[in-house]
C-alpha cells in the first residue's frame, strides 16, 4: 500500500510539472505568435490595395524561395559586422565604466565627451570613417561599436554601483582589494544590467552596420548595400525582403540574449516569469 501511494505521488508530481511546463510554453509563445500573425494580416491587406507601395507577403516569401543565397550571404556579412562591432564597443564601454565607477574625477572628465559622441548623428560621421579606414570591415566595426557604446556604458555604471552599501561595508571591513570587490560583488550585481543593455545594444549594432554599408560607396555585400542597390532599381520586393531579414535577425539576437540571461541569471528576479 505504501509503495503504491509513493508511486502515485511521484506520478502526480511529474504530471503537475508537465502541466506547468506546458502552461509556461503557452504563455511564452502564444502572445508573440498572435502579434506576428496580426502584423502579417495587416501587411497583406494593405499591400493588396497598395501594390506600388509595398509588396505582398507572398511576394516576399517568393523572394526567399527563389533567391535564398542572395539574402543568406548578405545577412551573414551584416551579422558579422554587427556582432564584432558590438562586442568591441560593449567591452570598451564596460572598461570605461569600471574606471569611472572607481575614479569619480575620470567620470566628470570623460562623461561630457561621451555625451557629445552619443548625440552626434552616426550618419554624419559614417562617411568620414569610411574615407579614413577604407571600404573593408573596419569602419563597419567602428560604427557598430560607437552606436552601442553609450547605452552599455550607462547601464554598466548603474550596475557597478548597485550593490547594497551594507554589503560593500563588509568587504571594506574585511580589507578586500578593489579587484576582489569588483570580481566578487560589483560584477555579479551588475550582470542583470549588462544583459538588459545587451538586449538593446545588439539590435542597435545591426542599425549601425547597415548605416555603414549605406555610407560605403561601391560596397557590394551586406544587407544595407543590397537595400541600397535594390532601391536604386525600384525593386521593392528585394528592399522589403531585406528589411524583413534584418527584423528577423534583430529578433533572433535578442532572443539569444534573453535565453542566456535566463540560463545564467536564474537566481535574479529579472529572469523569472510571472508564473514563477
Amino acid at each position: 500500500m505504501t509503495s503504491n501511494s509513493g508511486g502515485d505521488l511521484r506520478s502526480a508530481q511529474v504530471n503537475a510539472g508537465r502541466d506547468r511546463w506546458r502552461a509556461l510554453n503557452i504563455q511564452l509563445w502564444v502572445p508573440p505568435l498572435v502579434g506576428f500573425g496580426l502584423i502579417v494580416v495587416v501587411w497583406q491587406l494593405y499591400a493588396v490595395h497598395n501594390p506600388y507601395v509595398i509588396p505582398t507577403v507572398f511576394q516576399i516569401v517568393d523572394q526567399f524561395r527563389t533567391q535564398p543565397s542572395l539574402y543568406w550571404h548578405d545577412m551573414l556579412v551584416t551579422l558579422r559586422e554587427a556582432v564584432v562591432g558590438a562586442s568591441c564597443g560593449m567591452a570598451a564601454a564596460f572598461l570605461f565604466a569600471v574606471l569611472m565607477s572607481h575614479v569619480r574625477v575620470l567620470e566628470r572628465a570623460l562623461m561630457p565627451l561621451v555625451v557629445v559622441l552619443n548625440v552626434t548623428p552616426i550618419v554624419a560621421i559614417a562617411p568620414g570613417l569610411v574615407i579614413a579606414f577604407g571600404f573593408g570591415f573596419t569602419p563597419k566595426y567602428i560604427i557598430a561599436g560607437v552606436i552601442v557604446f553609450f547605452p552599455f556604458l550607462i547601464n554598466s555604471l548603474v550596475g557597478l554601483r548597485s550593490p547594497d552599501p551594507e554589503v560593500l561595508d563588509v568587504f571594506t571591513t574585511l580589507h578586500a582589494s578593489w579587484w576582489e570587490v569588483l570580481w566578487r560583488l560589483e560584477l555579479p550585481s551588475s550582470l542583470p544590467y549588462l544583459f538588459a543593455a545587451a538586449r538593446i545594444c545588439l539590435p542597435l549594432s545591426l542599425i549601425g552596420a547597415v548605416v555603414a554599408e549605406f555610407s560605403a560607396a561601391g560596397q557590394t555585400t551586406g544587407l544595407g548595400s543590397l537595400i541600397e542597390t535594390a532601391a536604386s532599381q525600384a525593386n521593392l520586393k528585394i528592399v522589403y525582403a531585406s528589411v524583413v531579414v534584418l527584423a528577423l535577425l534583430g529578433v533572433s539576437v535578442t532572443f539569444v540574449v534573453v535565453m542566456l540571461q535566463r540560463r545564467l541569471l536564474s537566481w535574479h528576479s529579472s529572469s523569472w516569469t510571472r508564473s514563477q
